[in-house]
């Protein structure tokens, strides 16, 4: 089987970077059709704010779609186009190249760049923006053959707001690369060291990382304890001054760093947290970081949801609190240290299954078998 991968999907994200690796080691020839339209998420939130309408970036858009669009054209022959993360505005040109090849055509949705917009107030400052980008979503969510999500609780959403019917979807969970992330001998702690529990990634109102804030303020007497929250985002300087506020000595922020830093942070926490925020976009998804955790034999303790609960089971894979409680929080976080018996228990159960249905490979097989089995009812 051979799968053209294309778009203008961001390269470096993780999602991408699994399907593809899971789809070639499941044996499949996928090339990649790729032209980068985006320059970081600061550029994308200004495109989404208004900023769309400009010269330049309408001159961006033409110049990298026109190259798209000839290096489409002169695809050699292939059996199915896949669209990547995010890809709300490839399907349209891919589309349309399919059908020349009478090819079927899938795309990750993976998430909905309409919902994200509202969680990140766009909408205050474009009201026509986000009326457009909605309309935009909801024409490009009809026009692949086959559309692929990570949860069943996300593709109910979508069938709300845009009528999309979940018969379309493809499961294919979130994973991580373990590649990268992977089981090894954990590094003896030295005696006597803090009790490490480790957040990383994006501060977003969907990571709820106040609230591990206030959990560490609420265990502030706690002797031997230690947050280290690693990452950037536009809720850091918030959650910097609550420390500050708080005089919380054994919090402390390090800023972003590569993957294998980060994989050493990892190796040297006791507890990996996820996420806790209550926004539907959070509730609807399995975060990269709970997964991770998961590769790397770590515990994990994360806010719970229904997305949650349909794929680890509390107490088992992970550890679940309240998302708008921090005494929750504090409360996992002094069991895990008082048992380790039942933290490492957790840590081994949640590698297993990681290994077994969310690895790189384990989620390329599933994608081949959906490929597959769409390919066998596709005229030739």
């Amino acid at each position: 089987m051979k799968v053209v991968y294309f778009g203008t999907y961001r390269a470096d994200y993780s999602r991408n970077q699994i399907l593809i690796a899971g789809l070639r080691s499941a044996g499949i020839e996928v090339s990649e059709c790729h032209e980068p339209l985006w320059r970081g998420i600061e550029d994308r939130v200004n495109v989404a704010s208004g900023g769309w309408l400009s010269p330049a970036f309408i001159a961006r858009f033409l110049h990298v779609y026109l190259r798209l669009l000839w290096r489409g054209m002169n695809l050699g022959p292939y059996d199915v186009m896949m669209c990547g993360y995010p890809g709300h505005f490839d399907v349209f040109l891919a589309r349309w190249l399919t059908w020349l090849r009478r090819r079927p055509l899938v795309w990750d949705v993976f998430m909905s760049i309409y919902l994200i917009a509202l969680e990140r107030g766009l909408d205050q400052k474009s009201s026509w923006t986000i009326r457009f980008i909605r309309l935009a979503e909801k024409f490009a969510l009809r026009l692949p053959d086959r559309l692929v999500q990570d949860t069943s609780q996300y593709v109910t959403w979508l069938n709300t707001v845009h009528g999309v019917s979940p018969e379309r979807f493809w499961l294919v969970p979130t994973g991580a690369d373990d590649r990268i992330f992977h089981s090894s001998t954990i590094a003896k702690k030295p005696e006597n060291a803090a009790f490490t529990v480790l957040y990383y990634g994006t501060f977003i109102r969907n990571h709820g990382v106040p609230y591990i804030i206030e959990a560490a303020r609420l265990l502030r007497e706690e002797t031997g304890l230690r947050f280290e929250l690693v990452g950037e985002g536009p809720e850091k300087k918030r959650c910097e001054e609550l420390v500050e506020q708080y005089a919380l000595k054994d919090v402390v922020f390090v800023p972003w760093m590569p993957q294998t830093d980060l994989v050493k942070r990892i190796v040297q926490s006791d507890v990996c947290l996820g996420a806790f925020g209550d926004t539907p976009q959070s509730l609807m998804t399995i975060q990269n970081k709970i997964y991770e955790g998961m590769a790397m034999a770590r515990p994990v303790v994360s806010g719970d949801s229904p997305a949650v609960r349909a794929t680890l089971h509390h107490g088992t894979h992970i550890w679940l609190c309240d998302r708008d409680h921090p005494e929750s929080l504090a409360q996992a976080i002094l069991t895990l240290r008082a048992k380790p018996e039942l933290s490492q228990q957790i840590a081994e159960n949640g590698y297993t299954l990681f290994c077994a249905r969310y690895a790189v490979k384990a989620l390329g097989e599933s994608l081949k078998a959906q490929l597959e089995n769409m390919l066998k009812t596709w005229p030739n």
